[in-house]
């Protein structure tokens, strides 16, 4: 990013992200003046020109200054490609060597953050298309894909491919199908935890079932009962005369 025009060009693109997936949007005038996440970015995109021209004090300012004022915080560092929705973003944190994709959408609480502190590179890279949901943490220098769908409060800790969903802490990849994750439905997501109870259930069911017929089988067939035995009676003992 090195001119006004380019500034200009990302500043449309993140509008235009805003109305795509935003159903609260009205107009462009509302997105411009009332979205807190918008501000934040625009605020990123000054501090970071400021940051690659190395005047390092402006640009802290600048993203401190947007801090301030939106709750979130964009390290002027970070490398973001442009249609960046932040939405409802107050408490979003994203560091310093953390690198965004197009067309992303973060929500609120998030945080994009490094383990420890190592130098060089140690926050995430995010691909192209990629969902973070609301109080995931993805933690470290490793690669989310494209088109990758990260559940509400995941938390990640290693890659994940192109194309899928994660879910849970520490998160783990529970759909990989090879379509985009268009849809921005946080909710009804897979459980890994109860589809392997479920699976639990169902070899329960089977295994008793089995057993039940195992013991049908086993058992033995009913004969009718026997007459009882006529018992003879005992004469009384004669006197003695």
């Amino acid at each position: 990013m090195s001119s006004l025009g380019t500034l200009m060009e990302h500043f449309k693109a993140d509008i235009e992200s805003v109305k795509q997936r935003d159903p609260a949007a009205k107009n462009t005038m509302e997105i411009i003046f009332t979205y807190s996440g918008l501000h934040a970015v625009a605020a990123y995109r000054i501090s970071h020109y400021f940051y690659q021209k190395r005047m390092y004090l402006t640009a802290r300012v600048i993203s401190q200054l947007a801090r301030h004022f939106t709750g979130i915080e964009i390290h002027p560092g970070a490398k973001i490609g442009k249609g960046l929705f932040i939405d409802h973003g107050m408490g979003v944190v994203i560091g310093e060597t953390t690198e965004i994709g197009d067309n992303c959408l973060i929500y609120q609480g998030v945080t994009l953050g490094g383990t420890g502190k190592d130098r060089g590179k140690r926050h995430p890279t995010l691909g192209n298309n990629v969902m973070v949901g609301s109080g995931a943490r993805v933690l470290g220098p490793f690669k989310v894909g494209n088109n990758v769908k990260i559940a509400a409060n995941a938390v990640v800790l290693a890659a994940i491919p192109d194309n899928c969903t994660a879910v849970g802490v520490p998160a783990r990849v529970v759909r990989c199908n090879g379509k985009p994750a268009e849809d921005l439905d946080q909710i009804h997501i897979p459980d890994p935890v109860a589809q392997e109870l479920c699976k639990m259930d169902i070899r329960m069911s089977r295994l008793e079932k089995l057993l039940a017929e195992k013991n049908a089988a086993d058992k033995p067939s009913e004969t009718p009962e026997c007459p009882p035995k006529k018992t003879r009676k005992k004469s009384a003992p004669k006197s003695e005369k």
